[in-house]
């Protein structure tokens, strides 16, 4: 749940955190994941300029992403409607001062950029990281089961979740599937999404667990948290029980699960070759709260961090002039696996983003990059790297620190950590704060958990 109603906060209704580049927040404070909040109609604003606003924009970014893969495909839905390039890793690049670019890696994660005209070989980069995962339940590779009478999925969790928070949803499935095409002879890579509930968790009723609220609700992951897809039709023929068994034997998931996508993609069953598929709530974001101030949804942490980022990099070099006096080159890196170590190849931990930086130095540079090109590039550059922070819960107070108690409506907020969990030093905080007052943009600190990490590359 994010709070949008003060004109300091991230997501207010004006854009007044358009430009320039670093005058754009990445993240606000939000309750803790315990106190997701349901609403079964979106409430409506009579605000005219709702349409248009950042709100109304972000609500459609968050309707759209309900998976890595589509939070990317609406990113680089964005960009290029905004102008900039698409790219490719294994193609060479024509780079230009005042161009704009991005690629894509594994259609969950996303490098964009827009050059100063004014760049010059070992010029800095600015950058915002965030990353386009979130908790989930994923589909295992065989996800058919059958328990009684009824036909359920098997699943596994994705980070760190609240899992119990997911029993008694709309749920639905939504991912990539690899497509056979018409002529046999190539694959297509294909987003998919069932809008309409498909799946439920259910809750074991109170009268066969009457211990429950002295107890606490505590699932078997692996023998509780298995959805419910159908029930299982009984056969009438000794033939259709035959060939039941020989789709079984075939197939990795259940028939049924996948005639419901062949419909969504409009191809035949056979086609589908691979699926890699999440489980996913259907729904929608939207707006409530007495005064119409929250954002109810899902995957805040941290969609909301990627669209501002994304919206921030459009926003500052959407007018020809806007890159016509930049020295440096702006980016913004949106990672995926942050949820489970950022070790993949599409993750923060591999070398994407100083493999794109290398990249784009040497190519404006015609190639002919000097000693240490690279390395004084990273040293003027700086990296915001932006997560959703958990804002004080009213119920829980003393869960948080008490002089670093990150409130809603108080400011964007930096985080400590002594161990150096964060890259935040007192340089870079200083700095950040610097640019917060010049643009009137409150910060605030907290000591651990998750958020906001600043450093020199």
């Amino acid at each position: 749940m994010a709070l949008i109603t003060r004109p300091h906060t991230l997501l207010h209704y004006r854009s007044c955190y358009s430009s320039p580049f670093f005058n754009q927040p990445l993240s606000l404070p939000f309750p803790t994941r315990a106190t997701r909040l349901r609403s079964f109609s979106c409430a409506t604003n009579s605000n005219s300029t709702l349409s248009n606003s950042i709100v109304a924009d972000l609500l459609d970014y968050l309707n759209e992403s309900w998976t890595h893969f589509h939070a990317t495909a609406e990113a680089k839905r964005q960009l290029v409607a905004a102008g900039f390039q698409l790219l490719k890793e294994n193609e060479e690049w024509d780079l230009k001062p005042g161009g704009r670019y991005f690629f894509t890696r594994n259609m969950s994660c996303l490098i964009a950029f827009a050059i100063g005209q004014k760049y010059n070989v070992g010029d800095g980069f600015h950058v915002i990281a965030a990353h386009t995962d979130s908790p989930c339940l994923k589909l295992k590779p065989r996800s058919a089961s059958t328990k009684s009478a009824y036909s359920m999925v098997n699943v596994q969790t994705y980070g760190g979740g609240l899992w119990h928070t997911w029993f008694d949803r709309d749920l639905s499935v939504a991912g990539r599937v690899i497509v056979r095409s018409g002529s046999g002879n190539a694959y297509l890579h294909k987003l998919v999404k069932v809008k309409r509930p498909l799946l439920r968790i259910p809750t074991l009723a109170i009268h066969l667990d009457r211990t429950v609220n002295q107890d606490g609700f505590k699932p078997n992951l692996e023998t509780h948290l298995l959805p419910l897809l159908s029930m299982k039709h009984e056969e009438t023929s000794l033939e259709s029980k035959e060939k039941s068994t020989a789709m079984s034997s075939k197939s990795s998931h259940h028939p049924l699960l996948m005639q419901v996508l062949s419909d969504e993609l409009n191809c035949d069953v056979d086609d589908i070759v691979s699926v890699e598929l999440n489980v996913c709530d259907t729904q929608p974001s939207c707006l409530g709260g007495g005064n119409n101030e929250f954002i109810f949804s899902g995957r805040l942490d941290n969609l909301a961090s990627s669209y501002c980022a994304l919206r921030a990099l459009i926003d500052s070099c959407e007018s020809p002039g806007d890159l016509a006096s930049e020295h440096a080159v702006r980016m913004v890196a949106l990672f995926d696996n942050e949820e489970v170590g950022s070790g993949s190849i599409q993750g923060a931990g591999a070398p994407t983003m100083f493999q794109a930086i290398r990249r784009i130095v040497g190519d404006l540079a015609n190639n002919h990059v000097g000693e240490s090109s690279f390395e004084r590039t990273i040293r003027q550059s700086f990296l915001v790297s932006a997560d959703m922070a958990h804002g004080v819960h009213p119920n829980f107070m003393d869960k948080h620190e008490e002089h670093h108690r990150p409130e809603l409506q108080k400011g964007l907020v930096i985080k400590h950590n002594a161990n150096q969990r964060y890259a935040t030093s007192g340089v870079t905080s200083f700095l950040f704060k610097e640019v917060g007052k010049i643009h009137n943009l409150p910060t605030q600190m907290r000591m651990h958990v998750f958020n906001y990490s600043f450093q020199f590359m």
